[in-house]
């Protein structure tokens, strides 16, 4: 069988985004089409990765940052997930008839009613036809690819160390010497490999892996049955969901917005971001797009993390945009001289300076985030008066500086606009608090939120409505849109039937439109006029279509979009246009939020789906 196609406008032999991903909520790792981890951050998703081939080491480590099992004389080989799980299954075949699969998960099941994911990454290697010869490769860097690590031998695993607090060991059931030398063998019985802490694995290494395979493949059965997915491209929505899962960091309730570091929105443009780390705008959407799959869990978590996020905040400092995975430790920008970049694309950025910036509609989407908590019936704890009067100390925020400058979501580094969806989303904020007071049967709390959500909706309508074009504008008093604007009618501003609405949406598709994609905005900024697509703008651009009555062009534009996903059925950032590659942190949430929302939106009915024709 051939090696599937490397993807849009990929070069073979290049590293690009054709990466399957495993996780277990805990850690992640992303494996190439040969069955390459190229990418694992260790212990935690924000951790030091301890693989990072996928952005070129340099110099003496130029040969290492990656977990490979190699078969010799390769000829092609396939990738693909195990049915609504998160375990990646990729077949290698030779060119004398062998083949083998490697299994790769990280272990999640339940016991006495709780998620379990004990700090794993397993690897099963199992022939399938004729004598595959393989070597195994395990070739981990540290301090963002400066350093080898130090190895010591045991009578049946390999510790790694650095000198720092994250030492891993790999355990496994074949002879130890092959796997410290890298010595070919003929693979004729399964071989599992276990990478964790580096600790004493007091159990049979076979019969753990088979254990684990089995829980963590019902766990995966389980959670996805009761996903309430729409009767169509079920199978790209429940890969999207399992993969927003994977993205979330249960010990805190932290969700990353990516899982990789500084992949460029567009090649060689500089503009190379980590995106290890929770927005709290982006998880606001990965806890709404959830939330209508019926996963509610993910929500009551991330409003444990923000409530530890804002008692940091409650002696008068802002609500930051975004913050680590473990709340507390800086997230100071810095380069990592040691690794090239994504296809020797630097710099490789550790760090956001996001989180020094005053982006304004971060307030609303904690709040929305929240909100749910009040309405739905089905939580075993809802929110109650405490939890409003939390949510009150940053609606209190969001009424101060609805109307104040920011860098805005698309977090510009060189200038400060009052940007009207930061307005908005405060505005949103105070909308409600004051439902929120309604149903806790607070009148005066409710009378006050009111009356803020009204005062500063009049503003916005008053400044940021551009009579001339017809059209909503990115700022107020601006005459630019940016592709935000599509997303007012959702968070209930105006209805999608409002006029100013459907003008809005013509603007924005005569002006940022590119063929199937849009981008988020047309007006140059610090690095540039952008020349990728934003791919959350697009599926924004899909529902705001669906919303207006345009239902067929909507759908026709997300089946093109859904053909841009990559072999596994994820997506990143960004897309290019011309050759529908993807570029931008990998995988994106929002992206993948995006895709779960048009379906939801544009698919028949279950019941019109088995009606009859008439």
């Amino acid at each position: 069988m051939d090696h599937p196609a490397p993807g849009h406008g990929v070069s073979a032999g290049e590293p690009s985004l054709n990466l399957a991903v495993v996780g277990n909520c805990m850690l992640n790792a992303l494996i190439d089409p040969q069955a390459r981890i190229v990418w694992a951050c260790f212990p935690h998703l924000d951790s030091d990765p301890i693989f990072c081939s996928l952005l070129q080491p340099k110099g003496r480590n130029s040969n290492a940052g990656y977990f490979a099992i190699e078969l010799h004389n390769l000829s092609g080989s396939s990738q693909t997930y195990v049915r609504n799980t998160a375990i990646a299954v990729t077949t290698l075949y030779d060119t004398h008839g062998g083949c083998l699969r490697v299994i790769d998960f990280a272990p999640r099941y339940k016991t006495y009613g709780r998620a379990l994911h004990p700090p794993y990454l397993i690897r099963r290697i199992e022939p399938v036809s004729g004598s595959p010869r393989i070597s195994i490769r395990i070739r981990p860097l540290t301090n963002y690819g400066a350093h080898a690590m130090a190895r010591t031998l045991g009578s049946n695993h390999i510790s790694f160390r650095d000198g720092g607090e994250s030492p891993f060991r790999v355990t496994s059931d074949m002879p130890i010497s092959y796997l410290s030398a890298e010595a070919p063998f003929v693979l004729d019985r399964p071989v599992n490999l276990i990478l964790g802490p580096d600790e004493v694995l007091e159990a049979d290494i076979t019969d753990l892996v088979r254990e684990y395979y089995t829980r963590t493949e019902t766990y995966w059965y389980e959670w996805a049955r009761y996903l309430s997915v729409p009767f169509e491209w079920q199978e790209a929505v429940i890969r999207a969901a399992i993969t927003l899962k994977l993205c979330a960091f249960e010990e805190t309730g932290a969700v990353v917005a990516a899982l990789t570091t500084s992949i460029p929105e567009a090649p060689h443009s500089g503009r190379n971001w980590d995106y290890r780390y929770c927005w709290l705008r982006d998880a606001y959407f990965v806890v709404h797009a959830l939330n209508r799959l019926g996963v509610t869990k993910t929500m009551e978590e991330f409003i444990r993390y923000i409530i530890n996020v804002a008692a940091m905040e409650e002696g008068g400092g802002d609500l930051k945009p975004v913050y680590p995975v473990l709340p507390g430790r800086p997230l100071t920008e810095r380069i990592a001289p040691a690794l090239q970049g994504y296809r020797g694309m630097g710099p490789v950025r550790i760090g956001n300076q996001a989180a020094e910036q005053v982006q304004n509609d971060v307030y609303g989407s904690v709040v929305l985030a929240a909100a749910q908590m009040f309405f739905d019936k089905r939580l075993p704890r809802m929110g109650d008066v405490a939890l409003f009067q939390r949510l009150e100390m940053l609606g209190a925020r969001a009424a101060q500086v609805a109307l104040e400058p920011d860098a805005s979501l698309w977090e510009y580094r060189g200038r400060a606009s009052v940007h009207t969806y930061s307005s908005v989303m405060c505005w949103a904020a105070c909308d409600r608090l004051a439902a929120i007071a309604n149903i806790l049967g607070l009148p005066e709390r409710e009378a006050h939120w009111r009356a803020e959500a009204h005062r500063i909706r009049a503003a916005i309508l008053e400044r940021a409505w551009n009579p001339a074009m017809n059209s909503f504008v990115g700022t107020f008093g601006g005459n630019e849109v940016d592709a935000s604007l599509l997303h007012l009618h959702e968070v209930g501003f105006v209805s999608a039937s409002d006029p100013r609405f459907i003008g809005t949406v013509e603007a924005i598709e005569k002006q940022l439109r590119r063929g199937d994609h849009m981008f988020r905005y047309a007006a140059a900024d610090d690095f540039g006029t952008p020349e990728t697509a934003f791919t959350i703008c697009t599926f924004w651009y899909i529902d705001a279509l669906a919303a207006i009555g345009r239902r067929d062009e909507a759908r026709d534009l997300f089946e093109k979009l859904l053909a841009c996903r990559n072999h596994v059925g994820l997506l990143s950032e960004d897309i290019d246009p011309r050759t529908g590659e993807l570029w931008g942190n990998y995988p994106q949430t929002y992206s993948l939020v995006g895709l779960i929302i048009a379906a939801m939106r544009l698919s028949k009915s279950w019941r019109a789906a088995f009606e009859p024709a008439l």
